[in-house]
């Protein structure tokens, strides 16, 4: 496949030659990944006119963009429901059932206190859970996208791992401290 006669306008689903799930394979996006990027990489075109390299560097950046966007469970989810007309209104839009929002309050509080009590042990099993109910919500995801189309159910989920997403950044932030 020639890549840089491509339409730059496909989506990264058709731009790594994977079906539009959300459950994908990781080892087909990692070598197809592989493939595109030793295609478009730049230093490939180093000898070319200005405007191949130009073209190049455009491809090598959407390649990457595309590659940053599938691998990750989050991302390839919004991709996906943005692709299905659904704004997943995570600035906007922050209601949550009362039990999401009460296990989200017991474990800022079990942060807290780990982090106060520099007890790394602790954070570990709160990582544990945490990561735990993603995979959870990841598996719902796999079904609410890919096997009954409710999108409206998969943006809830979105919002929902948006938050575990910025809880787990405080927990890496915790060992950070406990680490220095």
């Amino acid at each position: 496949m020639d890549i840089l006669n491509s339409d730059f306008q496909q989506d990264f689903f058709q731009l790594f030659n994977l079906p539009a799930v959300f459950k994908i394979d990781s080892a087909a996006l990692e070598r197809s990944f592989l493939g595109l990027q030793a295609q478009v990489h730049p230093d490939k075109f180093a000898h070319l006119s200005d405007a191949e390299r130009r073209l190049s560097m455009q491809w090598a950046t959407r390649v990457n963009e595309g590659y940053q966007t599938l691998r990750n469970p989050l991302n390839r989810a919004r991709y996906l429901l943005l692709q299905h007309g659904v704004d997943t209104q995570e600035e906007s839009n922050t209601a949550m059932p009362v039990d999401f929002l009460m296990q989200q309050m017991e474990w800022r509080e079990a942060l807290e206190a780990a982090k106060q009590a520099k007890d790394t042990s602790a954070l570990d099993e709160l990582e544990q859970r945490m990561q735990h109910q993603v995979r959870i919500l990841q598996q719902q995801l796999s079904i609410d996208i890919d096997d009954t189309r409710d999108y409206a159910a998969a943006s809830g989920i979105v919002r929902k791992l948006k938050f575990l997403e910025k809880l787990a950044e405080e927990i890496g932030s915790a060992f950070d401290e406990l680490d220095s």
